[in-house]
């Protein structure tokens, strides 16, 4: 491997990585915020939410503490491993990546001790505001770094002057389409990992009879978010990927390995054998008019094949080859897909059985079952997803603008195998250490043993007799 793949590699891996905590701190945050809520207004039952907020958020606490260190080295890596794309992209960049930390870190941290440290201190109406605002800021700061990706797919509010793009409309950057797209399929996508994780770990300790009254109230609000996350993922990637067809026609060719322009109505690619060397699929099960429904929701539509695109490409860019890793792109987009129709099916399976058993959801077994197996799917599905992103703009870092090539920083190969080698080992360790925070905490339930958890806050006292007299002077 090159410079140019050993960089590409490190940033994607460190990407992944970082992502893993991102996901599930943008879709807990929320999720505990509707649980302090209910907790706030359902008097007849604050003891039982009371601790099932304390237990999830002891689960967001140490997933958003190991996550915060992940995340700055991607900073770092803009100047280690892509010191020229930084030159180009410098003077757009700077604005949202320093607007996330004014307008969000900073707002996350804060009221995130405030709320942990503050239960049984802040009066139960500065909590429930506590909460909403690191829910507020987790939603802020996956805006900008979305908003700082999406430019990169489609640059507006921009020019060129001696190498550098600099910023001209920031009106038109904020309001980029692609960046408002990208937000809310992210934001279905944290939802379903922060509702799949709840569901599982509530199935968890049902199946072992262990704080029923507790989590049986938290999975059927995992069950509520799931189901609304998995149809706002799902809607929101499909029209993401309609607009691809539109301004990124290379990515799409290649999510459907179409060599060649469709005929219409144009047929889907099932499974497909591709050969990238001979830009040709040597074998492909198709099914008829599926692929102009997904392309424009239509009985009716063609889209362009990748080898007249990349002779197009050749026309407006200059000499090179314009296609993309068509196999990682091809099959990335499937796994998310049928990922993303099985936890459909069972999110809303789950609110058919609560609709017709009420209480005899709890005692599901095989369905409980399913969900404790199924709480890595929304992660694998979020992981694939960032490939076909990713992978299908290549070879352009800035689309129209700027290669891969033309980004990569003057390094030998050596030094990025040691930074690569390096990050991985810091990375693999800070993910297995949140992996088994997590587990031990979610396993260990509402009662563990002192010896086996991380100091915690006491549950909020809501009927405590301080806020007894706060609530009297309310």
């Amino acid at each position: 491997m090159d410079v140019v793949d050993l960089s590409r590699f490190q940033f994607a891996s460190t990407s992944i990585f970082h992502f893993f905590f991102v996901s599930l701190t943008v879709g807990l945050a929320f999720l505990i915020a509707v649980m302090e809520t209910i907790a706030y207004r359902r008097s007849d039952r604050r003891e039982v939410y009371g601790k099932m907020t304390n237990f999830f958020g002891h689960l967001f606490l140490i997933n958003f503490a190991v996550g915060v260190v992940t995340g700055i080295v991607q900073e770092f890596q803009f100047g280690m491993n892509w010191s020229r794309f930084s030159s180009f992209v410098g003077n757009i960049f700077g604005v949202p990546l320093a607007l996330e930390v004014l307008m969000a870190f900073f707002l996350e941290s804060t009221f995130i001790g405030l709320w942990w440290f503050g239960k049984d201190r802040l009066r139960p109406w500065m909590r429930l505001g506590s909460i909403w605002l690191v829910a507020i800021g987790t939603q802020i700061s996956a805006f900008w770094i979305v908003l700082a990706n999406a430019w990169m797919h489609h640059p507006v509010g921009y020019e060129v002057v001696d190498g550098q793009a600099r910023l001209t409309d920031f009106t038109a950057v904020v309001f980029n389409y692609k960046a408002w797209l990208y937000f809310a399929h992210v934001q279905g996508s944290a939802w379903v990992v922060a509702g799949f994780l709840v569901l599982g770990v509530s199935a968890y300790h049902l199946l072992k009879r262990q704080d029923s009254d507790v989590f049986s109230r938290s999975l059927r609000i995992g069950l509520v978010f799931a189901a609304i996350g998995t149809v706002f993922s799902i809607v929101s990637g499909h029209t993401a990927a309609q607009v691809s067809r539109e301004d990124q026609p290379m990515k799409f060719a290649a999510m459907e390995a179409q060599w060649e322009t469709s005929d219409s109505p144009a047929p889907w690619s099932l499974v497909a054998v591709i050969d990238q060397e001979n830009r040709e699929n040597t074998f492909s099960l198709e099914i008829p008019y599926v692929g102009s429904i997904l392309a424009y929701n239509s009985l009716e539509g063609r889209y362009e094949g990748l080898n007249p695109l990349n002779e197009e490409y050749q026309e407006r860019y200059g000499e090179g080859d314009y296609i993309p890793p068509v196999a990682w792109v091809y099959w990335s987009f499937r796994i998310m897909v049928a990922i993303g129709s099985l936890l459909l099916a069972t999110a809303f399976l789950g609110l058919f059985l609560w609709w017709r058993r009420k209480r005899g959801l709890d005692t599901t077994r095989w369905y409980l079952r399913a969900l404790v197996l199924f709480i890595p799917l929304p992660w694998i599905a979020n992981f694939t997803g960032w490939i076909v992103t990713e992978m299908g703009r290549q070879p352009f870092m800035v689309y129209g603008e700027l290669t891969v090539t033309e980004g990569v920083s003057a390094n030998t190969a050596g030094e990025v195998l040691a930074g690569l080698i390096g990050l991985w080992a810091v990375y693999l360790a800070l993910i297995g250490l949140d992996v088994y925070l997590l587990t031990v905490t979610a396993r260990a339930g509402i009662h563990r043993k002192p010896e086996a958890q991380l100091v915690a806050a006491p549950a909020p006292d809501y009927e405590g007799a301080g806020f007894q007299g706060y609530e009297k002077r309310d």
